[in-house]
């Protein structure tokens, strides 16, 4: 067997449980409908539409692009074990990494496609809306590349939580706490944070590096917009600026390539 029949096998698998087709309707039934509720002020605002609506799509994708990562990961290890498969994918002669490329490039291919679907429907509503002046599509590109790598990110972290337990109940209950902690507890933590620093040394040196690390945080610096009127976004890209884009993307990055590695090596403790 070699890491592409591992990924064929497991886009089956992903089809039959219907992974596929939840993650693609997800993400076009939400994209559809923010793309046409915010484009809407376009014309008083001045800004470019495609702008406007891929500002809304990041918003969306920073909560729903995470989820769908950890519920396609976290029975890729665990649920095998469950159903006594993983012994017989053991006997195969491919190595504990080669099986585990193999499912994550079938998950991220599952990802990419929704994602892919999403923007796609994006473009061609605001197209629709506001014809093709003055439409600016390196924003488009960027979030698209920078959707994947969270992806990827969210991946790996179900992947390692999926080699440390046996049992898919309590994976499952675990990727939706992690998943709760990082786009959502994470920044309420950061702001209780902040208020009580009160402009101090943990607004100005900390908290700028603390909001980087979190990848779906990261993620967001990225794709914010350079015209904001929201004092929050304002807020956000001044935290940004002190990471620069290079520790943004880097913490990008770097969270698929250290998840999967934990994960790897989760993996590579496992009894057949």
């Amino acid at each position: 067997m070699s890491v592409f029949t591992i990924a064929r096998l497991e886009l089956l698998i992903a089809r039959r449980n219907m992974w596929v087709a939840t993650a693609i309707i997800l993400m076009g039934l939400f994209t559809v409908v923010l793309t046409l509720a915010g484009g809407a002020p376009t014309g008083t605002l001045g800004i470019d539409p495609l702008t406007v609506a891929l500002t809304s799509i990041t918003t969306l994708s920073v909560y729903l692009i995470p989820l769908i990562g950890l519920l396609l990961s976290f029975d890729a290890i665990a649920g095998e074990a469950e159903r006594g498969t993983l012994a017989l994918n053991l006997t195969y002669p491919m190595s504990r990494g080669e099986i585990l490329i193999g499912k994550f490039l079938a998950h991220l291919g599952v990802l990419g496609v929704a994602i892919a679907v999403g923007l796609g429907l994006a473009v061609v509503l605001t197209i629709w809306q506001h014809g093709m002046t003055d439409l600016s599509f390196l924003p488009l590109l960027k979030l698209f590349g920078t959707s994947i790598a969270l992806g990827a990110a969210f991946l790996g972290i179900g992947y390692l939580v999926s080699s440390l337990v046996r049992q898919t109940g309590v994976a499952s209950g675990i990727v939706i706490i992690i998943w709760l902690v990082c786009v959502v507890l994470y920044d309420l933590g950061l702001l209780g944070a902040l208020v009580a620093d009160d402009g101090g040394a943990f607004t100005k040196d900390v908290f700028p590096w603390l909001l980087v690390a979190n990848p779906a945080d990261a993620f967001r610096l990225i794709n914010t917009p350079e015209v904001s009127v929201s004092e929050l976004a304002s807020g956000i890209g001044a935290a940004g600026g002190v990471s620069g884009a290079a520790g943004q993307s880097a913490s990008l990055l770097l969270w698929p390539v250290v998840a999967l590695f934990l994960a790897w090596a989760a993996f590579r403790r496992i009894e057949p």
